[in-house]
């Protein structure tokens, strides 16, 4: 119900053959930019606030651009750019010239490609934090170009570290301080092998050795162990290295695939299938901790740069962001749907006969299908139950079975998402108004004061649309009941790798607890979290603990959810009764099992990064630092 703005999307891609291969057997020069654009299309949903190009051409020559770049902002990013490359290239005239001039000169057509699909996970904004960043120098090997999906905890410890070198950076940004680091790493680099081969050879001899030679092993070795965090780091040289390095806990995925012309590597395995119409399991995930890289000449590697750790790779992910097309997601997310069942029965108190079931929103409709396919089955044993007892008393007919067997589950689409409202005109009461109106309902499918009504969603965050839109709107059709179901459990930390979970104060799980102390007279736990969060900030990064997990501590998770219904419904605006379920953490365990990474409900966090910033959050909240998170 509530749009998250999360982790972004990357893609990248390296032709291993001419492009003269590709006009031949694909009938275009641009089969790479196109593969590009697909590829990035197909992860639109991992960021619509900007994007951004970068193109690598290896074969260009001295006097003519050698690293191409275009970003916009905005949802419609993404076409800006490719018909802005479009203009380009039908400006070059390409049928006019041949294979040997496209190598050397066409823009936008290259060897290696990046593709970079921004959602803001700091609150920063403007075409100055789209990726890909761009390190410039003179010499083709020391150009950097990087994107990445990705967030640092210790960006501070990372930026002194950047400074007390020399360096200067000019945007205090985890990117750019990343940019810098890698680039001084790269410089050094290069300096290497300068002084391994000067004595032999000068000049431009000397600069193709240099090129030739690069190790991005060593580049990402000397820095990335000092990184706190989530993240899919993507970089490409001027001469033709390109890797992509992933978080030694898996925190953020990247899958990749590559045979004797191509090689890719993307956010999602589903979008490389699709693209490149290759069968998944010629796709692999790339190992956490180590890196995808091919070197100037084209080979490819995978090196195990950071070692692999304990597994966290991001459940939400799965619940949420990923496309569904994936067959493990799609799996997992189907399951999760099955397992709030139980909680659904006891909600409606079995009654099959008086309860439709819906899901909102769209994002949501696996679960659905996988909730359905599990109250299929409890009612096909309430069916069983009652033709045996009819059978039993002797009073099992046809007419009775016939009746008895007609019994299903009323599923409906109760709720059409009609237009996106433009709220932002109006204030206060107009405004929540004007969000109810967001969804149009299905009438005549509810019984009035008779039926419940049952609705799916993947997550409940924040509880704003939930509040404003969602029980407004179902209220419409007179249920008796309203039933909504989250297939992910509560929402109670903070993200702290690449997602845009909201300040601690904004989860409506935890504005709850809080409630919930206070209610019971238990306010001293805020006072004693408080002071212990102050108490961690003492300690090394290492030592710390979660101190947060003491304000959920003493209550169950139903006792927090009846709270939020009794939040949400203060006003006395919603007529029905309303109850909320949230999937159990066991139930979630059990659905995405090999991803286990589960800190927004549990609090368990994977690195001691994560840790502090949790806590700096409860310290900013209890002193009412809004501005910070």
């Amino acid at each position: 119900m509530e749009i998250l703005k999360h982790e972004c999307g990357v893609a990248m891609i390296r032709l291993l053959k001419p492009l003269e291969y590709y006009k031949k057997k694909y009938g275009t020069y641009a089969y790479g930019i196109n593969k590009l654009y697909l590829l990035m299309e197909k992860q639109h949903n991992r960021g619509q606030e900007g994007a951004g190009v970068g193109v690598v051409k290896m074969h260009s020559q001295p006097g003519n651009e050698y690293v191409f770049r275009e970003r916009a902002l905005g949802k419609d990013a993404i076409q800006e750019i490719f018909d802005e490359i479009r203009d380009k290239l039908s400006n070059a005239h390409l049928a006019e010239h041949d294979s040997e001039w496209i190598e050397r000169y066409a823009p936008f057509l290259g060897e290696i490609y990046m593709g970079h699909l921004r959602y803001s996970t700091t609150g920063k904004s403007g075409i100055s934090y789209c990726h890909p960043f761009l390190r410039r120098n003179n010499w083709r090997s020391r150009n950097l170009l990087m994107c990445g999906n990705f967030n640092m905890t210790n960006v501070d410890s990372i930026f002194d570290e950047v400074a007390a070198c020399g360096q200067h950076p000019r945007i205090y940004s985890d990117t750019v301080v990343l940019l810098e680091q890698l680039g001084d790493a790269l410089d050094k680099e290069n300096h290497r092998i300068y002084r391994q081969y000067r004595d032999s050879m000068d000049g431009y001899r000397l600069a193709c050795q240099i090129e030739d030679n690069l190790d991005m092993r060593r580049v990402l070795a000397s820095k990335a162990h000092s990184w706190d965090g989530g993240f899919v780091i993507c970089g490409a040289t001027g001469s033709g290295d390109m890797f992509a390095l992933r978080d030694r806990h898996g925190i953020r995925p990247a899958f990749y695939y590559y045979d004797d012309e191509i090689v890719v590597l993307a956010s999602e395995r589903p979008v490389i299938q699709t693209t490149f119409d290759i069968p998944r399991r010629a796709i692999k995930e790339l190992t956490p901790g180590s890196a995808l890289i091919v070197n100037k000449a084209g080979t490819v590697s995978v090196d195990d740069i950071l070692g692999e750790a304990e597994n966290q790779r991001c459940s939400f992910e799965r619940i949420y962001f990923s496309r569904g097309s994936d067959a493990d997601i799609y799996r997992e997310r189907k399951q999760l749907g099955c397992n709030v069942v139980p909680a659904i029965m006891k909600s409606i108190g079995n009654d099959f006969k008086h309860s439709v079931f819906s899901f909102i929103p769209n994002t949501a409709e696996v679960a659905f299908i996988g909730m359905c396919s599990q109250l299929e089955k409890e009612l096909n044993k309430v069916k069983e139950a009652q033709i045996l007892e009819a059978k039993e008393a002797g009073t099992l007919t046809p007419e009775l079975l016939s009746e008895i067997m007609r019994q299903n589950l009323r599923i409906e689409k109760v709720a059409i998402k009609d237009i996106k409202l433009r709220t932002f005109i109006a204030e206060g009461e107009s405004r929540n108004d004007l969000a109810a109106h967001v969804y149009d309902v299905t009438y005549g499918i509810i019984e009035n004061g008779v039926d419940n009504v049952v609705v799916i969603d993947d997550s409940i965050v924040r509880g704003t649309t939930l509040k404003q839109s969602i029980l407004r709107m179902l209220d419409r059709l007179h249920p008796k009941k309203i039933v909504v179901v989250s297939s992910s459990p509560q929402v109670r930390y903070p993200d702290y790798y690449g997602i845009d979970m909201s300040r601690m104060g904004e989860f409506i799980a935890f504005r709850a607890a809080v409630q919930l102390l206070k209610d019971r007279g238990m306010e001293n736990v805020l006072e004693e979290t408080y002071r212990k969060c102050l108490e961690q900030e003492k300690l090394l990064d290492i030592e710390m603990k979660n101190c947060v997990k003491a304000i959920y501590a003493p209550f169950t998770q139903d006792e927090i959810s009846n709270k939020i219904v009794e939040m949400l419904t203060a006003d006395g605006s919603i007529n029905a009764e309303v109850e909320l379920v949230y999937q159990t953490l066991e139930g979630q365990r059990d659905a995405i099992p090999t991803c286990p990474g589960d800190w927004y409900f549990s609090g368990n966090y994977p690195t001691p990064g994560g840790v502090r910033l949790v806590n700096r959050a409860y310290i900013n909240y209890y002193e009412g630092n809004t501005e910070k998170r």
